[in-house]
């Protein structure tokens, strides 16, 4: 059988299944650019920050992190353009931590959805598709093979429920990672950065 059989055999909730997929192939392919084009020089940025710090070269600091241009440095820039005023470091820092973590989890959310409706809509479909074979029993002529040949493009849908909830959690596993990599080096630079700092402050 061809692709467009089975999608046809599958029932009307194979559209709303074809939607998430694509939704789901969508939002892997925006994080991956986002994720790629926001990463840092953790380790340059490691060797380089202490040495500013420590000749109070804080213009010279923030054009380094503005170069960088990722977001783990953002997250030191943030503390930075605020040298010269009486605030908290530690809560700037957080603060723009926290705030980078939210954009890095956009639209994370929408694949966790996914994973779990996913099978739910193909069950769905199965349910009403075998209800549709069954049908044929009230028919006066109706043939066995009928009901079994309906029964099995039925379960069409639930394997594709299937597939497309697999495919989103691959997705979501691997998006996740990729923020956990991140907040790992915004702790790392922060803390680095707050340690020194303080420091200079006793």
């Amino acid at each position: 059988m061809d692709f467009l059989h089975l999608f046809r055999a599958g029932g009307f909730m194979m559209y709303p299944l074809i939607l998430c997929s694509l939704v789901v192939v969508a939002i892997f392919i925006e994080r991956f650019r986002y994720y790629r084009s926001n990463r840092s020089h953790v380790d340059q940025l490691g060797r380089e920050i202490p040495k500013y710090l420590e000749k109070r070269d804080y213009e010279g600091l923030k054009t380094l992190l503005q170069q960088d241009g990722g977001i783990p440095a953002s997250v030191v820039l943030a503390g930075v353009e605020h040298m010269n005023l009486k605030v908290d470091q530690t809560s700037l820092i957080e603060g723009a931590a926290s705030h980078a973590a939210g954009l890095l989890k956009n639209y994370l959310n929408y694949l966790d959805v996914i994973v779990t409706l996913s099978p739910l809509m193909g069950l769905l479909g199965t349910v009403i598709g075998m209800i549709g074979s069954f049908n044929v029993l009230s028919v006066s002529n109706g043939q066995p093979f009928a009901v079994t040949g309906g029964v099995a493009e039925a379960l069409v849908c639930t394997a594709t429920g299937l597939f497309v909830a697999i495919i989103a959690l691959i997705a979501y596993t691997y998006l996740s990672q990729q923020v956990s990599h991140f907040v790992s080096d915004m702790e790392k630079l922060g803390t680095l950065y707050l340690a020194i700092v303080e420091a200079k402050e006793q």
